[in-house]
Order: structure tokens, then C-alpha cells, then sequence
């Protein structure tokens, strides 16, 4: 054949073939199914671009869209379908004449038979190397009983395989019963799902729930359809993806905040930062994108709660100019709208900060937008579980920050990841002398020794300040703190 695997159609669906892990194997029938509007067209469309632009024969048999309808879909993907055979499969004339169908023979005996040599006709005269058949559904509708439908679609698959051609089989699922007949027959079958959440735009996943012979990635995997085609997002198993690197120790260029953690974070670790909204998690993450920057390496940051343009006024305001970082290419920064985007899209935008942009410090702000991209918080812990882990072994060091439910007192988190994270940074408001103040503690870290103590900081045009141990206080964590003996003092107040 032109291609010159012999052995493996590759679809030319972005993220199929690696769920696949390589693509069809060629002279085989598949099934894809799926409700209508999930994508089938659009797949089996690029599956035979894909081979015609290898030099491959294809054929589209279309029993339900007419000729016109594939050309101004594949339009609207900026797709030509000249070196694609189209054959419009309508009933024949003389089936649509009344005196026909009312002959003593069931018309629909004619019509399965007459649909059943034209397909065969055609592939005859055209001898494709790959077909796409659509869709089975009008075919099940012509059998009428399952037992000629199974025997319909054996014949096909026999036909097909003596004539080593790799053949794509669209099924929209509309019949009233589940019909498992072409999953026996099929040498693989991979199914596409629409879910409709309650808020926001349809999600769309696949699965391959059979594939003869071959291992593939299991489970489900987003996909979407966008201009240019479907391209699907595999799902990251943190496994695949073991690197080498010095697991040495990077700083915040802030003293007295690097020994509170030990002398800073180990490279290719996680560090979570808990607290309730407004005690300085996103500039805490900040502070260690400046200090990366300034090594010379790369950073990104994930924003899905704040807009990109406040968060940057703010910054300034700080002493950190994170557009100058955005200009000299050593930022990347993405407002998330996590109604629109899938945890899959997500983590593959992710991944191509680190492999291809060879980022080593991601900030994730915030764990709570992050959450309401989810269908449940289990799905959630299984995400951000892989996510790190894949992060880790590229040596790249995550900062998350997950936002309390509360102000002081007990608080609660909206989701508790404090298990997943290498490092935890526990961020409070208490009060003392008659004003509100931020205590910072460090409550876990795996990777090494760090201060078990309190200390007060402060958030100014000088970025963030660190102060003594508040050993004189009791109480601080809980938001109303007692004196109770002599210590180091408060923080005191800049002056202008």
C-alpha cells in the first residue's frame, strides 16, 4: 500500500492514534458509535483525508447525509474532499414508486438487497484501501429483525476482509433496544459520548471499548471538536513519563520565607498553599515565579479565579512586573474559563508548557476553579494525583493554592488535596492589637526539615515580609491569639 506502515492505519485524529497506541490495524472493520452530534462524521471524514493524503484510495458511502452535506461540513474545517470517493447511497427510483411497494414482495426485502449490491458495486469500481460506511442505522432499519441485521453485517465484514480493506462502520445509536450485534462482529469498536453538565457548554469523551488483539489506553478521554477537526486528549498517566533531573533546592529570594521552609522547595516537588481569600496565595506563588524568572528559567501560571489584567496591576503593585516576564517570553499566563474547558484539555495545555516550552515552575490559582470543571470531587483527586505526579517527574515545581471556606476560626476546604502536596504553606488571619494581620506556617514537607513556627507577614510595595516567630502568642491559628509571655513583637508599619 502507499503508506508505508503496512500494517497500521493511522486515523489522523490528533490524540487518537496514541489511545490506540498506533493507529487500525489495516484489512479489519471497526465500529464508532455514538449519538448523533458526537463527532462521527467529522472522525471518519479525517480518517480518510488522513489516507488520500498518503496516496491511499477512499471511499465515503453516506445511507444518511446526502453528498452536498459532507462537502459543506468538511468546508467548514477547511477540508477538500476531491481525492475522496463520495457515493450517495439514495433508494433507486423505482423502490419510491407506489405500485412498487405494494407488490406482494416486502419492499423492504428489495431495499436491503439493492443497498447491499450498490455498496458492493461501488467498492468494485473504486477499490479503496479505506471505507467509511454511514451509518448502520439506516441499514438495521431495511433489516427490520435482529437475526438479518447480524447476518447483514457478516456479510459485509466478509466481503470487506477479502479484500484487505480497513473499514470505519458509523453507528448513531437510535435504535430503540441496544444492539450489541456489530460489537461481536467488529474487530474493535470505540464509542464517543455528549454530556450536558448543568452549566456551560456539552463535553465530549471517547472510550475504545473493544480493540481485538492490541492493548490500548483504556478508560475515557476528552476530546472536542474544533475548527480543524476533533482532537482528542488522552488521558495522562504520570507513569509514562519518568525523567532524570537534580532534585536540588530553588529559593524565593526572600530570606526569611526560605527559612521557614528549610532553606526553600526541592525541584520537582509540589507545595500547596491553603487559606482563606485575601491572605496572599497567588503572591506567595508569585514571589517564586519572580525568583525563577531571575535563574533564567521559565514559568506559567493557570488563573482561573482572577482576571489576567487586575492580577497584573496588582502585581505591580507589588514590585513584580509580570508583563515585562510575558514580553521576554519567560511567562505564560492563561485565563482559565473552567466552564468551557475539560480537565483533559486542561492537562494537556499543561504538558506542552513542560515539554515543549521546557517550563519548570506552574502555578495552579486556584484548586476551586479547578473543581467546578469537574463532575465530582473524586474525579478531581484522581486528576490533580497524576497531574503532580506527571509535574514531579519532570522536575517541574507546582505551586497550588486552594482558597477556605471562612475568614477565621475553623475553616474548611472545599476539597482536601493536602495529601497530594509535597509541601503544605497554611496562610490565617488573626487578630492582635486591634488590627487584622496574616500569620504564614509551614504544616508539612516531605522533603526535608523546615521551621514548625508562626511567623506574621506583611503585603506591600515591598512584595512580602517575613516576621519573627510570634513565640509570645497563643491562639494565632484560630484567629484570636493570646499574649502569654514575652517575645518578639509584631510587625511594625512601614514608613513612607
Amino acid at each position: 500500500m502507499p503508506d508505508n506502515d503496512t500494517s497500521q492505519a493511522l486515523t489522523g485524529v490528533r490524540g487518537l492514534d496514541d489511545v490506540l497506541v498506533g493507529g487500525l490495524t489495516r484489512g479489519r472493520v471497526y465500529l464508532l458509535e455514538g449519538s448523533p452530534g458526537a463527532g462521527k462524521t467529522t472522525i471518519a471524514t479525517q480518517f480518510l483525508i488522513h489516507g488520500a493524503a498518503r496516496g491511499e484510495k477512499c471511499l465515503y458511502v453516506t445511507l444518511s447525509e446526502t453528498e452536498e452535506e459532507l462537502r459543506d461540513s468538511a468546508r467548514s474545517h477547511g477540508w477538500n474532499l476531491d481525492n475522496i470517493e463520495l457515493f450517495e447511497l439514495v433508494p433507486p427510483e423505482s423502490l419510491l414508486d407506489e405500485q412498487q411497494q405494494q407488490s406482494l414482495l416486502y419492499s423492504s426485502d428489495l431495499e436491503l438487497g439493492e443497498t447491499t449490491r450498490r455498496i458492493f458495486d461501488t467498492f468494485e469500481r473504486v477499490k479503496p484501501d479505506r471505507i467509511v460506511l454511514d451509518s448502520l442505522s439506516e441499514i438495521r432499519l431495511l433489516a427490520q429483525s435482529s437475526l438479518r441485521y447480524r447476518r447483514q453485517i457478516l456479510a459485509l465484514k466478509h466481503f470487506f476482509s477479502t479484500q484487505n480493506a480497513t473499514v470505519l462502520m458509523l453507528d448513531d445509536m437510535t435504535a430503540e433496544v441496544a444492539d450489541k450485534t456489530v460489537h461481536s462482529v467488529a474487530h474493535g469498536v470505540i464509542r464517543l459520548e455528549e454530556l450536558s453538565p448543568g452549566y456551560g457548554p456539552e463535553r465530549r469523551r471517547m472510550r475504545v471499548v473493544k480493540y481485538r488483539g492490541r492493548k490500548f489506553r483504556g478508560g475515557y478521554h476528552d476530546f472536542i471538536i474544533a475548527t480543524g477537526g476533533v482532537q482528542i486528549f488522552p488521558r495522562l498517566v504520570s507513569a509514562e513519563h519518568r525523567t532524570s533531573f537534580s532534585r536540588d533546592v530553588i529559593t524565593s529570594d526572600t530570606p526569611e520565607l526560605d527559612a521557614l521552609l528549610g532553606g526553600g522547595v526541592e525541584r520537582g516537588s509540589s507545595v500547596l498553599v491553603l487559606g482563606p481569600a485575601g491572605t496572599g496565595k497567588s503572591l506567595l506563588g508569585l514571589v517564586f515565579v519572580a525568583a525563577a524568572v531571575a535563574r533564567g528559567e521559565r514559568a506559567a501560571m493557570f488563573v482561573f479565579d482572577e482576571e489576567i489584567g487586575l492580577l497584573f496591576n496588582r502585581a505591580k503593585g507589588l514590585g513584580i512586573d509580570m508583563q515585562a516576564m510575558v514580553d521576554d517570553g519567560n511567562l505564560m499566563i492563561e485565563q482559565v474559563d473552567a466552564a468551557e474547558l475539560s480537565p483533559g484539555e486542561f492537562s494537556e495545555r499543561v504538558r506542552n508548557c513542560v515539554e515543549k516550552h521546557k517550563v519548570r515552575t506552574i502555578i495552579i490559582d486556584s484548586l476551586n476553579g479547578y473543581q467546578a470543571s469537574m463532575p465530582e470531587e473524586n474525579a478531581l483527586i484522581l486528576h490533580m494525583h497524576e497531574l503532580l505526579q506527571y509535574l514531579n517527574r519532570q522536575g517541574a515545581t507546582t505551586f497550588l493554592t486552594v482558597a477556605q471556606h471562612g475568614l477565621v476560626g475553623d475553616m474548611k476546604s472545599p476539597v482536601d488535596v493536602t495529601y497530594l502536596a509535597d509541601t503544605v504553606v497554611l496562610l490565617r488571619y488573626f487578630e492582635a492589637a486591634g488590627r487584622v494581620r496574616r500569620a504564614i506556617s509551614i504544616i508539612k514537607k516531605r522533603t526535608g526539615a523546615h521551621e514548625d513556627t508562626i511567623r506574621e507577614f506583611r503585603i506591600g510595595s515591598f512584595g512580602i515580609r517575613l516576621g519573627q516567630p510570634l513565640t509570645g502568642f497563643q491562639g494565632v491559628l484560630r484567629g484570636v491569639p493570646s499574649f502569654t509571655g514575652e517575645g518578639p513583637g509584631l510587625l511594625k508599619d512601614e514608613k513612607a
